[in-house]
């Protein structure tokens, strides 16, 4: 462990556990929409977020501000019915040609037949990470906690607080990491019936519109980005509260047995596993511990 992710777990030793309380990040006060707002609607105190898909456009929203590592958490209920066609997505992504991004991506699906999670990572512009994952639950029948935690030791991707993947941080062997470049957050519902369903063989049945995602109860639990700092300059500009997320060097013996049993059982694509795709060479992280 280099000196760098030394410094971010002594600061965050002390952090509360992951269940306690958060930081108030209501839609209202945080997000904005950055297309579609006529589709698009937040509700209630502000807490509630809706966005809507039909044969004029999409809808999304992002955050006002980047963030540089954290756990960023949101609730999300998806398009019930047949949404063949539409993607839901739930990401952190940096800009520019080089970007970072780390995602959640919703395959609709058409009645009956179960939504695809859609997982990747991107550095420095580079993706092709994808894991896929069927859901072990109805995802639109009620809300379910989508959660990322991003530190400088590793990125993993929880639903309900159970791990199904994580991403470490190799880069002293020359694989790069997420780390250098502060990521906002991303919301939006949008039309990829030429690719997202059987590989674009299923279109949107637009008579099934307005296809509607529902987002309640965002938080950010992070250090604010506001330019290249150090993490201990971070902190020391950031709210106590937003240092609550834990480190996360090595998933406990629990946390692993979940993560184990979601990929041995609802995992449908591991792009480490794909030698046709890679003609056998194979990304070197492929060849590095991920549990």
């Amino acid at each position: 462990m280099g000196s760098f992710q030394v410094l971010f777990v002594a600061l965050l030793v002390t952090a509360v556990a992951f269940d306690q309380s958060f930081v108030d990040a209501k839609f209202s006060n945080s997000m904005y929409f950055n297309w579609g707002a006529s589709h698009s609607s937040i509700l209630g105190n502000g807490d509630d977020l809706q966005l809507v898909l039909d044969s004029t456009s999409g809808s999304g929203v992002q955050t006002k501000r980047a963030f540089l590592f954290g756990s960023i958490e949101m609730l999300i209920k998806l398009v019930p019915g047949n949404s063949a066609g539409t993607v839901t997505a739930y990401y952190m992504s940096s800009t520019g040609s080089k970007h970072d991004e780390i995602d959640f991506e919703f395959l609709g699906n058409v009645s009956g037949q179960p939504y695809i999670i859609h997982t990747n990572i991107y550095t420095q512009g580079n993706g092709s990470r994808e894991q896929q994952f069927y859901p072990w639950f109805d995802p639109t029948a009620d809300f379910h906690n989508y959660t990322i935690h991003w530190n400088p030791t590793e990125v993993v991707w929880y639903i309900d607080s159970i791990p199904i993947r994580v991403f470490r941080n190799y880069e002293n062997e020359g694989i790069a990491y997420p780390n250098k470049q502060g990521m906002r957050v991303y919301s939006s519902i949008w039309n990829a019936d030429n690719w997202a369903t059987r590989g674009g063989l299923v279109k949107i049945d637009w008579y099934s519109a307005p296809f509607v995602a529902r987002f309640r109860h965002f938080r950010a639990r992070a250090c604010k980005w506001n330019g290249p700092v150090s993490i201990d300059q971070c902190a020391s500009k950031s709210p106590a509260n937003w240092w609550t997320s834990p480190v996360y060097s090595q998933l406990s013996y629990a946390k692993n047995g979940q993560m184990k049993w979601v990929r041995d059982n609802y995992m449908i694509y591991d792009y480490c596993k794909d030698t046709k795709r890679f003609q056998g060479n194979m990304p070197p992280e492929c060849f590095k511990p991920q549990f």
